[in-house]
């Protein structure tokens, strides 16, 4: 088995790029919450109920094409995936029921997962030496806050001379031009003769039975629900709570001069701090329990949850909260897909990363349905918060009792 030390391959930097593209998209459909409502006079839980299920088909779609990545390859995979995200969004542009969107969102979701996490991670994961791994899952993590940072501020300024369904078929052929940049990405197969000779049934059922997958996916669950809840109401709640920027001030002087575009920004910053946090995280995840920085994040989000919601809203609040929540934001992803990777080897990561990401995305849909429908029957936000502070506690306690070592019985080189 050859050993690679350099951190920075074509792979991984043309994973990144994947990434970046496809979080750039995903991160700005919050974006259109308002536009699109008020266009066609819907309730705010129906183009909610469509992220909802775009959040829940990724989920669906992502062991799918983790398994279809390590049976037909990873390139094919996601050439798939972007022609799926490609076809979902203009399609999407040229909706006008709420069926119509929601329906399309299956197939945005389904392209997500073949250009996300999933996919990239895994092939990613095998082209690092082990002494790298954690880092470059890292990088990769954070490439995703880089679409989110000029993502959402991008759709906004789009939205101020073109209508957002022009802006979709944009999107389209954004994530489509990526694929030009496929041919340089080939990982090696770093895995051991015996690792291969495992079926995928037996490394599954084998997972299944440990106890310590369980709580790996029921943990990634609140994940899922914060990011899902923020990136598709986050600017609605802040230009319907935050009072009037100050004309001269601090948050003025940055070129936020409404509350609409407050939100925007504030999505930006999230991606910001998340690429710091991210870093960091895989650099900790190389010399520190995994599981217990993971039982950190989530403290760290539950606290910062609940301190945003308990103090009054204001722009300066809004700002804090997302450099605070971003640096905590995609943190869980290479310490989450690195603790699979560690305990149950890297021939079969992507469709195990896989389906712990369906706990992930479970709530998303949850995060973001809820979030839309608790706003049309009360009028604010406040519950859906308490319910995100509550799982975030669960999350931190779930993952103490992970045993992080190899799992018995797998076979070893």
């Amino acid at each position: 088995m050859q050993t690679r030390t350099a951190l920075f391959t074509p792979v991984l930097i043309v994973g990144c790029v994947i990434i970046i593209a496809s979080f750039a998209i995903r991160s700005a459909f919050g974006v259109f919450q308002i536009p699109i409502a008020e266009e066609f006079g819907w309730l705010r839980a129906e183009f909610s109920l469509a992220i909802a299920i775009q959040n829940l088909a990724w989920g669906v779609g992502q062991p799918l094409f983790g398994a279809l990545a390590e049976k037909i390859g990873d390139r094919k995979a996601i050439i798939l995936g972007a022609l799926i995200y490609a076809l979902g969004l203009v399609l999407s542009a040229y909706s006008v029921t709420p069926i119509e969107h929601q329906l399309y969102a299956w197939l945005v979701g389904f392209g997500i997962a073949g250009t996300g996490f999933g996919v990239i991670l895994a092939v990613v994961g095998r082209a690092a030496s082990d002494e790298n791994r954690s880092m470059s899952l890292a990088i990769v993590s954070a490439a995703g806050s880089g679409g989110q940072i000029f993502g959402p501020p991008m759709a906004q300024w789009m939205l101020g001379f073109m209508p957002w369904q022009s802006i979709f078929v944009i999107f389209a052929l954004s994530i489509l031009l990526v694929l030009l940049l496929l041919p340089m990405m080939r990982a090696p197969q770093l895995a051991s003769r015996t690792e291969l000779e495992e079926s995928m049934g037996e490394i599954l059922i084998k997972a299944f039975r440990d106890p310590s997958y369980t709580f790996i996916f029921l943990g990634f669950f609140s994940c899922g629900y914060q990011l899902a809840f923020i990136t598709a109401h986050f600017p609605a709640f802040v230009e319907e709570l935050c009072g009037p920027i100050a004309p001269g001030g601090m948050l003025d002087s940055m070129g936020v001069s409404t509350t609409s575009a407050l939100g925007a920004v504030a999505l930006s910053l999230i991606g910001v701090a998340n690429i710091g946090g991210t870093l960091l995280a895989g650099w900790l995840g190389k010399h520190y329990s995994k599981k217990y920085l993971l039982a950190g994040i989530y403290v760290g989000r539950t606290v910062a949850s609940a301190l945003f919601i308990m103090m009054p809203i204001t722009p300066t609040s809004v700002i804090l909260f997302a450099i605070v929540m971003g640096s905590l934001w995609l943190a869980t992803i290479p310490l989450t897909s690195g603790l699979i990777a560690h305990i149950y080897g890297l021939r079969y990561m992507g469709t195990l990363y896989g389906i712990i990401f369906f706990s992930h995305q479970l709530g998303s849909f949850m995060g973001a349905w809820l979030g839309g429908r608790m706003y049309d029957v009360y009028g604010d936000y406040t519950l859906v918060w308490w319910i995100g502070v509550g799982v975030g506690a669960f999350s931190a306690i779930i993952h103490l009792p992970i045993r992080e070592r190899r799992l018995e019985g797998l076979r070893t080189a």
